[in-house]
């Protein structure tokens, strides 16, 4: 089972973030929360080199949506959004809704997790 789509992109980490954001933004997600995994380990004082960062994104009209239909689905949420560096080159990508939803077999909120992910995968590919 492939539990994530990342695509490989030319731009540096931090622009990538950058435009990952703006990209979101303009298909109604918000990033509520971002950490920087190789900042946030670095300083509880280990040594960690790659930039790894995690942005947690929400559709509100569609989270709402999903929540009211089966509450259990907020185990999922919010979607995670990752860039990250890997061997000099930079990777945008995600875990895809389908695959979370999936576990729940309920073919009802599978449709709303192929509508997610299809709007994060086309934010995604905007930006590469």
């Amino acid at each position: 089972m492939n539990f994530k789509y990342e695509i490989k992109t030319n731009k540096s980490f931090q622009t990538a973030i950058e435009d990952i954001t703006d990209s979101l933004k303009e298909r109604e997600f918000g990033v509520l929360y971002q950490v920087n995994f190789k900042e946030k380990i670095e300083a509880k004082g280990l040594d960690f080199s790659t930039n790894f960062e995690v942005l947690e994104v929400c559709n509100p009209g569609q989270a709402k949506e999903v929540l009211e239909k089966s509450i259990e689905v907020g185990y999922f949420l919010p979607c995670k959004v990752v860039v990250y560096e890997k061997e000099g080159e930079v990777y945008i990508g995600l875990l895809k809704p389908t695959v979370l939803i999936g576990l729940l077999e309920d073919d009802c909120l599978k449709t709303i997790a192929e509508e997610v992910e299809n709007t994060l995968k086309e934010a995604i590919q905007a930006v590469v």
